[in-house]
């Protein structure tokens, strides 16, 4: 992927939520494990990473295809529910992602936020950080436009559709393997949040670049805005 100052400034930027702007992935990976271990199951961690960025009525029925006894989708949400929400409601955010949404609020770029999250799930993840109100539009997993969720490109395409530009003129900010793929294949240009340490397990693609923090995204959409402006 080209470095910043050499593509064009997006017109609009699109942020995955879930281990992205809140650091929720690990709480979401005890809900599951906990849930799991309600019917005697162990989950690895190859399987958790399987879940990431993924929609949570899929991911049920994974689960339940790797626990030993016959389980349903349906009860296992129901012992997964409160646990998630007791563990969610408190997520912190992750360091700098309360102000990149406020730079791009203050350089009037359109944002979306395109989440795998249930509107229901989505609220109570969220009371606690107002800013994200700033992020006006919102694709969810539950949104009755939506085919499909990650790692589909359904979610972007209709995120882009909403706001009227092209894929290709909007920055995505994502973290997850699914994430990253739904808007490859949707035609975004991707910032993928890594790790340090798992850098080399990052997918390789022409539009897509590694940051390994939030304030790093910010200074290449300055760096952008700076040489296009």
């Amino acid at each position: 992927m080209p470095k910043a100052g050499s593509l064009s400034a997006p017109k609009a930027c699109l942020f995955d939520l879930d281990g992205l702007l809140l650091d929720t992935e690990p709480l979401q990976a005890e809900a599951w494990k906990a849930a799991a271990a309600c019917f005697n199951g162990s989950l690895s961690p190859q399987q958790l990473q399987q879940l990431k960025g993924r929609r949570r009525d899929e991911n049920a029925h994974s689960v339940c295809s790797w626990l030993q006894q016959s389980v349903s989708a349906e009860q296992l949400l129901r012992a997964r529910e409160p646990i998630a929400r007791r563990l969610v409601a408190e997520a912190p955010a992750v360091p700098g992602a309360e102000q990149l949404i406020r730079f791009c609020s203050s350089k009037q770029l359109p944002m979306v936020l395109v989440t795998s999250s249930k509107e229901a799930s989505l609220l109570y993840k969220i009371s606690g950080h107002p800013w994200l109100d700033l992020i006006q539009s919102r694709v969810l997993g539950d949104d009755v436009e939506l085919r499909a969720g990650k790692p589909a490109p359904d979610p972007y395409l209709l995120a882009t559709r909403r706001l009227g530009v092209l894929p290709g003129e909007c920055w995505v900010f994502e973290d997850s393997e699914a994430g990253c793929q739904s808007a490859l294949e949707a035609g975004c240009w991707v910032w993928q949040l890594v790790d340090a340490l798992s850098e080399t397990d990052a997918i390789q693609h022409s539009h897509l670049a590694l940051i390994t923090s939030l304030g790093e995204g910010e200074q290449q959409l300055r760096n952008s805005l700076s040489t296009n402006g």
